[in-house]
């Protein structure tokens, strides 16, 4: 029998602040959305002052201060680090191990020496010593399972943040305290009509026939259902799986109105995805922009638009990608709005080594010129910190960037942001 295991960070983005606030420790922490927006995580403290995830931080700014809770403006750089601190623990003792998101992980627990649930428990501590980050692990015969085991161990006190499945006396009582709503692969459609016809509980899905489930949600409910029942249908997949599409936008710190800091914007979120199309190895062969008015005030003009622009050659050069970019942002853009947002979206995906090419395309080697000056600039970056080389077309100091106002340091990336420790 296989035996995997999802190890989820608990709470990442308040864990990771906390890792270098020991004053914060049991304290209240929200982090916040681009613009400093809306709440997106929240530490238990939080969680149990009754404050919702998604709300407006403007909304409930002074019931925080009065609560004492500690509000951060999203720190990406800290966030996207930690993560590969706790993956590369993971990979370390872990025999295989499938990065789900960027706080999640699945790993390859059968046969390991000593049994799934000893491995786990030394696993959970060895991640929160070496990192900070504390984190939840269920194992399960499958991928579901192991998903449905993840949020009862997070759930029940007593487990201690890891639960086995497999072995447990009890399995189908688990399987009856999870929600449908809850099941890895549900979704809420699917949830809202499942529970018409009474499907309240995980256990309740497992119950019905294959068909029924095949016939009202396709081949991907039928996974669900035989996951559920103890039948691998996810593969696993060592290694990072490449993206399909590659999306890279962000909200303006105040309203746009002028097409040259729109061209700025488009071209450094066309900075951002290229270098996440190069760090998987792919090329793109489109290039979709898209801009829009803040839809939440409707008293105001409101306008957006997306423009697709196919590639002659599929690529991942940068200032190729800009040029692309930004002649679709000139050519949707009107004047007389006050845009709130745009975007980038890279798709037509295909690794850099299998692309096609017509007859009428350019010699590989002539499509590869251009290579070793991006992965310079990529490995000047990485070493050196982000923007150290740029593109004159992102502009300087832009005032359309997006506001941040309560960032916490660079702890692991920049070295003027390293903590300083006094005896």
């Amino acid at each position: 029998m296989t035996e995997y295991a999802l190890i989820d960070c608990n709470n990442f983005y308040a864990s990771c602040e906390r890792a270098f606030r020991p004053d914060l420790r049991n304290r209240p922490i929200v982090v916040l959305s681009n613009n400093d927006g809306c709440i997106i995580a929240r530490s238990n403290e939080v969680k149990a002052l009754g404050i919702e995830m998604g709300i407006p931080y403007f909304k409930c700014k002074a019931q925080l201060d009065r609560q004492g809770v500690t509000a951060f403006s999203s720190n990406y750089t800290l966030y996207g680090d930690m993560s590969a601190r706790v993956m590369r623990v993971l990979q370390r003792f872990c025999p295989a191990v499938e990065m789900y998101s960027i706080d999640e992980a699945f790993v390859d627990l059968t046969g390991v020496p000593g049994g799934a649930l000893a491995f786990s428990r030394h696993l959970k501590a060895t991640v929160e010593n070496w990192t900070g980050i504390p984190v939840s692990i269920g194992i399960g015969a499958t991928k579901t399972l192991a998903k449905v085991a993840n949020r009862f161990a997070k759930k029940e006190s007593r487990c201690r943040g890891v639960f086995d499945l497999i072995r447990s006396p009890e399995p189908d009582r688990v399987l009856r305290w999870t929600d449908i709503g809850d099941v890895w692969g549900i979704g809420r459609r699917h949830a809202k009509r499942l529970r018409s016809f009474d499907v309240q509980t995980a256990f309740d899905f497992k119950q019905l026939s294959r068909d029924w489930v095949k016939r009202k949600m396709t081949v991907t409910g039928l996974h669900t259902l035989l996951e559920l029942r103890g039948f691998p249908c996810h593969e696993f997949a060592a290694g990072p799986v490449p993206k399909k599409t590659i999306v890279s936008s962000r909200s303006f710190g105040h309203p746009v109105t002028r097409l040259e800091h729109l061209l700025e914007a488009t071209a450094q979120y066309c900075t951002r995805a290229a270098e996440k199309l190069r760090r998987q190895k792919s090329v793109t062969s489109t290039v979709l922009v898209f801009l829009e008015t803040n839809t939440f005030k409707p008293g105001q003009p409101q306008y957006s638009n997306t423009m697709s622009i196919p590639l002659q050659v599929s690529t991942a050069h940068t200032p190729t990608l800009i040029r692309a970019a930004q002649s679709g942002i000139d050519h949707i853009y009107r004047e007389g709005y006050a845009f709130k947002k745009c975007g980038v979206i890279l798709s037509g995906l295909e690794p850099v080594n299998g692309r096609w090419l017509s007859l009428l395309d350019l010699p590989p080697d002539a499509h590869d010129r251009h290579a070793p000056i991006m992965e310079a600039m990529d490995t000047c970056n990485a070493r050196w910190g982000r923007d150290t080389l740029k593109f004159a077309a992102v502009g300087i100091n832009g005032s359309w960037r997006m506001k941040r106002e309560l960032c916490s340091q660079r702890y692991t990336t920049a070295w003027k942001e390293l903590l300083v420790v006094k005896a």
